[in-house]
């Protein structure tokens, strides 16, 4: 009787995770995942911050509180130029990166790395994983004013 309900147990679970019968497997394979949960590649990557409203002209107090920020967590692996230490240089970041996309590496570095192709390509390259500084969003946003200075060449 167990090999019975057994064997009955089995088949019941092949025909149910079975294809459709009347033979259309992209039917089932593309109901697993709707179209809207599927994000497009904004450039802003992957976090908390999805919109900056930018200085003009630059607040200097931030760019000194960037400045210090940089100092203390950022400049063993990262130099002001384009040169590559550990991680890339930043010299031109703000050219290659939105404002949000440099803010979320810098805030939200574990899932950056896990979800965003051009961290994930940064991270290919340099073979070095960024570690979380824990850096909050205001400090960062100082971070982001002193690069926006730095690629002024101020």
């Amino acid at each position: 009787m167990k090999k019975f309900i057994y064997s009955l147990f089995i088949a019941f679970a092949l025909w149910s995770c079975g294809g459709s019968s009347n033979g259309d497997a992209n039917q089932s394979a593309g109901s697993e995942k709707p179209a809207a949960e599927v994000k497009a590649d904004d450039g802003k990557g992957v976090g908390e911050i999805t919109n900056v409203k930018l200085n003009d002209p630059l607040n200097q107090d931030m760019v000194k509180r960037g400045l210090a920020i940089y100092d203390m967590k950022c400049s063993a692996c990262h130099k002001l130029t384009a040169q590559r230490v550990v991680g890339p240089g930043f010299a031109g970041v703000t050219d290659r990166r939105k404002p949000e996309w440099i803010m979320n590496m810098i805030t939200n570095v574990e899932v950056m790395l896990e979800e965003d192709p051009a961290a994930q390509a940064l991270f290919e390259e340099c073979l070095t994983r960024m570690p979380n500084q824990n850096v909050s969003i205001g400090d960062a946003r100082d971070i982001l004013e002193f690069f926006y200075d730095n690629d002024q060449g101020k």
